[in-house]
């Protein structure tokens, strides 16, 4: 009987032993999982926060009070030394936005021209008043240039120097060479350096592609260009050559404008 008693205490024990290690193992799997739960809701508050510094930052620096003073530019504005035209500069508008056709001749070659009075306007306008007015009959083509860059005659002095016609002049810059490049053909008017409203009558022609680098007050307005007798330009007045055997100076062959039509 005795037996019996110590048999049925030992089975309640080891039952109570399994409970508590059963309850245990609970115990410890429910921990485990938590620390999980745990760690990856502190990583995912983590990366929140992060996310959240990085987004501020970024305003505060793109936006907000910390953006950066813009940087300098290093690009020099251009400088006109004059405000505005002098004399009795034509208005814009008898350019007509329009191409015009007609005849440029230098001694007695011919030069069939074509003005584009949408890209220069005021350029334009002074060029078909002065040739309407028979202001360039008789002036001089007074210096030629000729270089391994550039190949012009410059035309439409009154005194033969080149001097300027005080009373006139206009701007600004119209139509400029990109890159400073002017391409056989081209007329373009002439004008002091670094003075966008130097402009007056005087233009010149390049007869071969020209680089001419632009001054602070940028290029040379581009007016038109020459559709035919280029190269009769080439062979009667270039051919002569330069005072001198000069690169830059009047051209041995004298020459002026006979005659100057446009329509």
């Amino acid at each position: 009987m005795a037996s019996s008693k110590k048999h049925s205490r030992e089975q309640r024990e080891a039952r109570e032993r399994l409970r508590l290690y059963t309850a245990r193992g609970s115990v410890h799997e429910q921990t485990v999982a938590r620390r999980k739960r745990d760690n990856v809701l502190a990583v995912g508050v983590g990366l929140v926060i992060i996310a959240l510094v990085a987004t501020a930052q970024v305003f505060y620096f793109s936006a907000g009070p910390g953006t950066p003073e813009p940087a300098p530019s290093f690009t020099e504005e251009p400088e006109a030394t004059e405000s505005g035209n002098v004399g009795d500069v034509p208005d814009p508008a008898l350019a007509e936005a329009r191409m015009w056709t007609g005849e440029l001749i230098l001694n007695d070659v011919a030069l069939g021209i074509e003005l584009d009075g949408a890209a220069a306007p005021q350029a334009v306008a002074s060029l078909v008043d002065s040739a309407a007015s028979d202001y360039y009959i008789g002036t001089t083509c007074h210096r030629m240039v000729v270089t391994d860059n550039a190949g012009l005659i410059q035309c439409g002095s009154l005194d033969g120097t080149g001097a300027s016609d005080p009373d006139y002049a206009y701007g600004p810059v119209e139509n400029s060479g990109v890159g400073g490049f002017y391409p056989a053909g081209t007329i373009a008017m002439a004008r002091t350096g670094d003075n966008a409203f130097s402009n007056g009558r005087q233009f010149f022609i390049v007869f071969d592609d020209a680089i001419i680098p632009d001054d602070t007050a940028g290029g040379y307005s581009i007016v038109g260009q020459v559709t035919s007798g280029l190269d009769a330009l080439q062979s009667e007045i270039v051919a002569g050559g330069i005072v001198d055997d000069a690169q830059d100076g009047a051209p041995v062959t004298a020459t002026s404008i006979t005659g100057f039509t446009i329509q």
